[in-house]
C-alpha cells in the first residue's frame, strides 16, 4: 500500500534504517503519488540504489534491476529469443516426424515459452498482477542510443515483440533510474521523472546511518570513524570515499575489536575505504596520523552528537 503523506514514507523508510534527507523523502513520495520515475544522481555510494530495495521492501513488491553498461541492447535489457532452444524444437520435431506430411508442419518456435525475458519486460510482465520496482541502475554508463529506448518505454509502458504483439503494463511500475553522472544524461529523460541529487551526508545524518546499519560498532568508534571520513572528503582525492565505504570501515574495525581510531589501524585499513593507490599513498603516513587526531577531537572540531 503506498504511504498517504511524506510524514508516513519518511517513518517507513526509517522503520527500515534508511536514513532520507526530508527533500529525498518528498521526492519519493512524489515519484509514488504521481506514477513517474524518480531520477537519483549524486557520487558512488550515497545510497541511491538502496532506495530502490527500500521501497520494494516497503511495498511487498519484487524488485527488478537492470545494471547498465556501455554497449546495453535490448538483448540484453528486454528480451532475446532462446535460439538454442529454438533449435533443439526443430530438430525433435524432424526426428520425430513421420510421413509426407511432417516436413510441411513447424512448431511454433516463437512463443512465450522460447522467450527470454530481460529486466525491463519482465517488469511489463510483472506488472500484470502488482507494480514492481524497477531499478535503472547507473544510467549513465549506457549509450545514448539506450535512453532513447527508454523515453518510449517510459511513456508508454509496452514492449513491442514481432512475433508476439504488444504487451502492456497493467501496473505501470515503480520506476527508480540512478546516474553517478559519469556522463550527461539527456533533458528529454530528465524531464520525465521527478529528479534528486543525493549529496555527501553531514555528520549527523552519517553517524546515524552508522548507528543503524552497524550497531554493535563501539559508540566512541563509530563517531570518530565518520569524523575521519568527513575531514577525509575535504581532501583533494580522486575517489572520495561514500557512506558505502563508511559503513564497511565500521564493520571492519568493529570486526578487528577496535573500541577508537588510532593511528596504527587506520594506516592498515585504508584499502576499506580507498579504492585507488594514489589516494591512499596520498593519506598513508602524515595525513593519516592528522586525521586520526583531529577525530580523536571531534567534539572540538564543532561535530555535534544525537
Amino acid at each position: 500500500m503506498l504511504p498517504q503523506s511524506i510524514n508516513e514514507l519518511e517513518a517507513q523508510l526509517t522503520s527500515r534504517n534508511y536514513v532520507a534527507d526530508r527533500g529525498l523523502v518528498t521526492a519519493a513520495f512524489l515519484a509514488l503519488k504521481l506514477n513517474k520515475p524518480l531520477f537519483l544522481e549524486g557520487e558512488a555510494g550515497v545510497g541511491k540504489t538502496e532506495i530502490a530495495k527500500v521501497l520494494a521492501a516497503l511495498l511487498n513488491t519484487e524488485l527488478i534491476r537492470l545494471q547498465c553498461y556501455e554497449g546495453l541492447d535490448i538483448n540484453h535489457a528486454v528480451y532475446e529469443w532462446n535460439y538454442a532452444r529454438q533449435l533443439l524444437e526443430l530438430r525433435a520435431h524432424e526426428a520425430n516426424g513421420t510421413g509426407d506430411a511432417a516436413p510441411h508442419t513447424h512448431p511454433n518456435i516463437f512463443s512465450a515459452e522460447f522467450l527470454i525475458k530481460r529486466p525491463l519486460l519482465q517488469a511489463i510482465e510483472e506488472s500484470r498482477e502488482r507494480a514492481p520496482v524497477l531499478l535503472i541502475d547507473e544510467v549513465d554508463r549506457s549509450d545514448t542510443e539506450f535512453e532513447a529506448y527508454l523515453l518510449e518505454l517510459l511513456s508508454d509502458w509496452q514492449i513491442t515483440i514481432p512475433e508476439l504483439g504488444t504487451l502492456k503494463a497493467t501496473y505501470p511500475p515503480v520506476v527508480v533510474i540512478t546516474s553517478n553522472r559519469t556522463r550527461e544524461v539527456h533533458d528529454a529523460l530528465k524531464r520525465r521523472c521527478i529528479y534528486y541529487w543525493i549529496d555527501y551526508p553531514n555528520f549527523n545524518k552519517e553517524l546515524t546511518i552508522v548507528r543503524a546499519k552497524v550497531p554493535h560498532a563501539h559508540t566512541r568508534l563509530a563517531e570518530q570513524v565518520v569524523a575521519f571520513i568527513q575531514e577525509l572528503r575535504a581532501r583533494d582525492l580522486y575517489k572520495m570515499p561514500g557512506v558505502a565505504e563508511t559503513l564497511d570501515w565500521a564493520s571492519a574495525l568493529a570486526a578487528l575489536d577496535q573500541t577508537a581510531l588510532d593511528e596504527q589501524t587506520v594506516n592498515e585499513t585504508l584499502g576499506v575505504i580507498l579504492k585507488y593507490q594514489d589516494d591512499v599513498e596520498q593519506v598513508r603516513g602524515g595525513v593519516a596520523k592528522e586525521l586520526t587526531a583531529r577525530a580523536q577531537k571531534y567534539q572540538e572540531l564543532g561535530y555535534v552528537t544525537k
